[in-house]
């Protein structure tokens, strides 16, 4: 890269990002989530929300991947780490579907705390560009928090930034 981009370059400020109490319910989170996709200006696509303490500490990230699969009946879940053939598949998406009302509404009241990923990956405003790329990719995650300091949160850079901003450099 000619001129190496920073993360401070491309990263959002951290009340630009959806994000939350430890204590919220899932269903509130999911409330949360979908207000943030009317305001697609501000934060476009969240894939995860931020789940912070009283002292705003970032505790973790939830993923909507992690609110499906939390939302997902008891019986169902038992068959999805076994190969399960088509047929199959098509019917656990129907008990799925037949207990989805009733049981995922009671699954969407636990605490967003205990499905949330503790936030272990971190990058600083003047790390590269390719260094969040890195984390991104070897840790799988949908975002990288950007801590000032060695302590301060100031923003979040995803995998859409970094991905813009290397992309840019090859199609110049």
């Amino acid at each position: 890269m000619s001129h190496t981009k920073l993360v401070k370059d491309v990263m959002l400020e951290i009340f630009e990002y959806p994000h939350i109490p430890y204590w919220f319910s899932i269903e509130q989170t999911i409330k949360v989530v979908k207000a943030s996709f009317i305001q697609p200006q501000k934060h476009m696509d969240p894939l995860a929300v931020l789940v912070f303490d009283e002292k705003y500490n970032l505790l973790g990230i939830v993923t909507l991947k992690d609110i499906l699969k939390e939302l997902e009946p008891v019986c169902v879940k038992s068959h999805s780490k076994i190969e399960v053939p088509q047929k199959e598949q098509t019917e656990l998406t129907i008990v799925w579907d037949s207990l989805f009302k009733e049981e995922s509404k009671k699954l969407a009241q636990k605490p967003v705390s205990e499905i949330m990923v503790p936030a272990k990956h971190f990058v600083d405003p003047s790390d590269p560009v390719t260094k969040a790329a890195y984390l991104l990719i070897y840790y799988d995650l949908p975002l990288l928090p950007v801590i000032e300091d060695n302590r301060k949160l100031i923003g979040i850079v995803r995998m859409v930034e970094v991905f813009d901003a290397i992309s840019e450099e090859i199609v110049k």
